[in-house]
């Protein structure tokens, strides 16, 4: 496998690559993925939860024709599980393999502490990595403050240093997407460094089209019916706004139930796809009345 030269992209290739990839892009996304291809810069890409935001650097990878390094932040996250870690077992089993040798203190010790001994976390991975890969760095905003201080030093100097080796510096420099889903605000410094793309949950015609791009099997006036229920559903509030995402797994629960257009009971019973809190659950089944009659597809149905 071997990476695109990234600098003989045109823009109206980055759209065909998205297309081909079965993404459902709009101008502002090819134009952000276009821009942090060609600068050579990092994408920070925010939005609600469920919205496509991760697919980009998925979908980026693929069509780069390299690999995808993901790390998943938290909170608690710290350099070690980001960075690398020393394989301990390993290196005790080692030792105590070769106790008894003629080794002196200093060469086991520099034995131990080589690279087969190194468990090498996402940043490492990264940037000693065979060729270019895409970086995704996924729900940044879930990680602390200090985590996002650190991220920042490597992402400016593309460099690691490992007290008992040295500095490694990168052999390629990844192609990095941040995403963030706002559940805190992230700092200035962060988002100097990168380029900005926010994703908003889409219209009815664009999740319409994702639905049977991706989701060809589906009859669809059931599509249809569940990408407007859906952009009624997400005007109510919500305590977690359902995505792109559980839109799909809804078509998909349906239409392998045979089910070929909503009702009341299909509805209350499968809402648990859809929405993951019972608040939020309770609030759609006593509005269903009003959700069927905003969804002009479906509002003679008897509810």
């Amino acid at each position: 496998m071997s990476t695109h030269n990234t600098n003989e992209f045109q823009l109206s290739d980055i759209r065909s690559l998205l297309a081909e990839q079965g993404y459902i892009s709009d101008d502002a996304v090819s134009m952000s993925v276009f821009l942090s291809l060609k600068l050579d810069k990092p994408l920070l890409v925010e939005g609600p939860a469920g919205v496509g935001k991760t697919e980009i650097a998925k979908v980026m990878a693929r069509a780069l024709q390299t690999d995808l390094i993901r790390l998943q932040c938290y909170e608690g996250l710290d350099a070690t599980h980001a960075l690398y870690e020393w394989n301990y077992q390993r290196q005790l089993l080692h030792l105590k393999m070769v106790e008894h040798n003629q080794q002196s203190v200093d060469e086991k010790e520099k034995t131990i502490f080589s690279d087969s001994f190194l468990l090498k976390r996402p940043l490492l991975q990264a940037i000693t990595h065979h060729q270019k890969p895409v970086l995704l760095i996924d729900e940044v905003d879930r990680s602390d403050e200090e985590f996002e201080s650190f991220l920042l030093e490597v992402l400016s100097d593309w460099q690691i240093t490992i007290p008992e080796i040295g500095t490694i510096n990168a052999t390629h420099i990844p192609q990095v997407i941040l995403t963030s889903n706002r559940t805190r605000e992230l700092s200035e410094a962060l988002r100097r460094r990168c380029l900005y793309l926010y994703i908003d949950y889409p219209d009815f015609e664009k999740e319409w089209l994702i639905v049977a791009r991706k989701l060809p099997g589906v009859d669809a006036k059931l599509g249809q019916q569940i990408c407007r229920f859906m952009q009624n559903l997400r005007n109510m509030k919500l305590e977690k706004t359902p995505g792109i995402a559980e839109t799909l797994d809804w078509a998909t629960a349906l239409s392998a139930l045979h089910i070929d257009h909503l009702d009341k009971t299909v509805v209350e019973q499968t809402l648990g796809v859809v929405l993951k809190d019972w608040r939020d659950t309770r609030q759609a089944q006593l509005s269903l009345s009003e959700l069927f009659e905003k969804t002009g597809v479906i509002s003679k149905i008897d509810v």
